[in-house]
């Protein structure tokens, strides 16, 4: 048995007034209260280690301001009402991580977003974006004939010239003697170049996980 230190508060009551002889509380009468309290104890066993204890009790009315114990269901709805969802039904939630929006902010039904595509502000005064979760664009485009820039290409020119024999000459300098005939202007073709494919017109990108909060 271990040593114990006790004190002990005595206060005595009766219907004497304080000023009465009779008024005494005798040291035996100590003694006696020292001597309970060492037979109480010596009969108690040491306890080692920890003890727990588990209870359950009834939630608190929300916002409730007593002294009950506030259980675990009263204290995610004192946060959940102190601090609203950042998140509400309809926003997009971006992140660099995979894990499901639920998960990670503790609330709400998400479902991934865009997939592949680039997000647009709307403007009510353009036809393509004025309507939210509106699609379209395209990652490659071919030009069309009005869409190239206007050009023209250079074309070496032939003169032909036939003399009095019908016989041609194709040349535009006529020799010294020679019979010039007629002269005539060619119109002809350049040689086609190009592919016609179609071209890259993506914008620069970094790739993350979206998602929507639909409940």
């Amino acid at each position: 048995m271990s040593d114990y230190s006790v004190q002990i508060n005595w206060s005595g009551k009766d219907s004497l007034p304080d000023s009465s002889a009779d008024k005494i509380i005798s040291g035996a009468d100590f003694q006696t209260e020292f001597d309970q309290i060492e037979t109480d104890m010596a009969t108690k066993a040491d306890i080692n280690g920890n003890a727990t204890e588990s209870f359950s009790c009834a939630t608190p009315a929300s916002g409730s301001d007593t002294t009950v114990a506030a259980t675990t269901e009263w204290v995610n709805d004192a946060i959940a009402a102190a601090v609203p969802e950042a998140f509400p039904v309809g926003s997009v939630f971006i992140s660099v991580v995979s894990t499901n929006p639920a998960t990670l902010l503790g609330y709400g039904t998400w479902s991934a977003f865009a997939q592949g595509k680039m997000l647009v502000g709307i403007d009510s005064g353009d036809t393509d974006f004025d309507t939210v979760e509106e699609t379209g664009g395209a990652k490659t485009h071919t030009l069309t004939v009005d869409e190239m820039p206007s050009h023209a290409h250079d074309v070496v020119g032939m003169t032909s010239r036939q003399d009095t024999w019908n016989e041609p000459i194709l040349s535009s300098v006529a020799l010294a003697g020679e019979d010039t005939g007629s002269t005539t202007t060619d119109s002809g073709f350049t040689v086609a170049t190009g592919g016609g494919s179609a071209h890259s017109i993506m914008n620069p990108y970094i790739v993350t996980y979206m998602w929507k909060r639909t409940a």
